[in-house]
């Protein structure tokens, strides 16, 4: 049975993107977040032979809607796809997907549209679009349309909402490792406030949010794009979202390149337990470069700096530091602040940065890395990623550890990472108390009669471990793995030549790359 990570704090989103801009308060560094201009001169496409024919005689309407771009954003385009809310009653209730495109840059090279998925489950694809020039290489967006939509429930697209931006604060900041009485009825409470406001807040929204009924419009979202089959490029969720649409509709796959793979086979225990273990790994790695690069402030080994980092997590668990903000930074976002600078080797410069400071007394760099993580800007949230993923996630899967049989799994969590491993055995509890229940049956993903599907995996990802994408590759009857030898999460465009050419050829020339192939 399919299975989900169920942690809230280690959403798996593609920071790469958000990332920079975000942190740019912090201090120069990695790549301009500036967008490439589009063009907005585009003519309409003729829909290719067969592309807006429906599954189901009743969905028609939907599958020959046209779609009506105009320019958004300074220079890009955009428009909205209707979906039907829930598939079993195509006629009732329905949604309106947000849409954003950037067009190819080289019309007469053009082949098509390639959607994207930026992950999540929350993450706006919208936006992960409009970043296209830092996401794809020159020959890539010279010959598609790169098209991003945000997934029901998220973004632009009827965001699902449960907590006021001040008790989204407090859910995020509320203690993730509780090891009194107190702070586990603190942390129960937490959660029931939460998931009562999915339902009082969004209604029959919160039951239709599932990723096989996003994958159900990203077939939608493909003949309205005129396309006979799909090209995609999903990272991080948008693998699991990719692989459940190919195991939908495996006779529509075109090419589809999942990165950063999420394992679709084992439960949501193993999932959690080898996601601590990913972090784990990459925090040493961390540590090791510091140690490696001479006087580290962390210590003389990686054990010492890894301990360091352990200890100031349990001194701030009993005293949270003063910020230039008006909040505390907590356990948990000091935890965050952390996780999320190990998304990517370009961050941590500033993970070194916040712990300094926070060393010094001063948490405001960890809180500002908390709150990018979070899609938290000074007026408030950019984006409902962060109640969008417990919702999406725990209605796909709604696997819960009651809070008075957590203890009993810390033993295991602690082993597979020492520093984190309360709080990811904490995470098991995520789902409890979730009040709605998803209309759709889960899948054993398998995309029997598709075309070939790139995974790229990397040896040392934190969020979604090299493990997984064998594991995805293997499941998939027609997977391909490409492995990068590397740090951060996902594998394309991270200065790794050998994988960026078999996506790109992948995605230009349908040249599947070998099974195995390793970079």
């Amino acid at each position: 049975m399919k299975r989900v990570v169920v942690l809230v704090l280690v959403a798996a989103l593609v920071v790469s993107i958000v990332g920079v801009a975000a942190l740019s308060v912090l201090g120069s560094g990695g790549a301009d977040p500036t967008p490439t201009p589009a063009r907005t001169d585009v003519p309409t496409t003729t829909p290719a032979p067969g592309a807006t024919k429906p599954p189901d005689p009743a969905l028609a309407p939907y599958y020959s809607q046209q779609l009506s771009w105009s320019p958004c954003r300074g220079s890009f385009l955009c428009a909205a796809l209707t979906v039907p809310l829930d598939y079993r009653h195509p006629a009732g209730e329905t949604l309106d997907l947000a849409l954003l495109k950037v067009p190819a840059a080289e019309p007469s090279e053009r082949i098509g549209s390639l959607v994207v998925n930026p992950g999540g489950p929350g993450a706006p694809g919208t936006d992960y679009a409009e970043a296209a020039g830092q996401v794809f290489r020159s020959p890539v967006l010279d010959a598609y349309d790169v098209v991003g939509f945000d997934p029901r429930g998220t973004g632009d697209s009827s965001p699902v909402d449960c907590l006021s931006d001040a008790r989204l604060d407090a859910f995020l900041a509320r203690d993730p490792d509780p090891d009194t009485a107190a702070e586990v009825d603190a942390y129960v409470r937490s959660g029931e406030e939460f998931w009562r406001g999915c339902v009082d807040s969004s209604g029959d929204l919160s039951a239709h949010i599932s990723t096989i009924e996003s994958a159900r419009d990203i077939d939608v979202l493909r003949a309205a794009l005129g396309e006979s089959t799909l090209t995609y490029f999903g990272a991080s969720y948008g693998t699991e979202l990719g692989a459940t649409y190919a195991d939908l509709f495996p006779h529509k796959v075109g090419r589809l390149v999942l990165d950063g793979a999420v394992d679709l086979s084992i439960s949501s225990r193993e999932l959690s337990l080898e996601q601590a273990g990913g972090f784990e790994t990459a925090l040493r790695s961390y540590v090791q470069d510091c140690v490696d690069g001479g006087d580290c402030f962390l210590g003389d080994t990686v054990d010492d700096g890894v301990a360091r980092i352990k200890e100031f997590i349990a001194d701030v668990d009993g005293q949270p530091l003063e910020t230039s903000d008006d909040r505390d930074l907590t356990e948990g976002s000091a935890v965050s602040g952390i996780a999320f600078t190990l998304y990517s080797r370009d961050f941590w410069s500033y993970l070194t940065q916040g712990l300094e400071a926070a060393f010094d007394g001063d948490g405001s760099v960890l809180l500002a890395l908390a709150d990018a993580y979070a899609s938290r800007g000074h007026g408030g949230y950019t984006d409902n990623s962060m109640e969008a993923f417990p919702a999406i996630s725990c209605l796909d899967d709604p696997y819960a550890v009651p809070a008075d049989q957590v203890p009993a799994a810390v033993a295991d969590f602690e082993e597979a990472s020492p520093t984190f491993g309360r709080i990811f055995a904490w995470g098991l509890n995520t789902c409890a108390g979730i009040q709605v229940r998803s209309t759709e049956e889960p899948r054993d993903v398998r995309a029997a009669g598709a075309p070939p599907i790139v995974v790229v995996g990397t040896t040392r990802d934190p969020a979604t471990p090299y493990a997984w994408a064998v594991h995805l590759a293997d499941q998939l009857e027609s997977g391909v793995l490409v492995s990068r030898d590397g740090d951060g999460h996902t594998g394309y465009h991270e200065g790794n030549e050998c994988v960026d050419s078999a996506v790109d050829d992948y995605l230009l020339d349908g040249t599947v790359p070998e099974d195995g192939t390793d970079c």
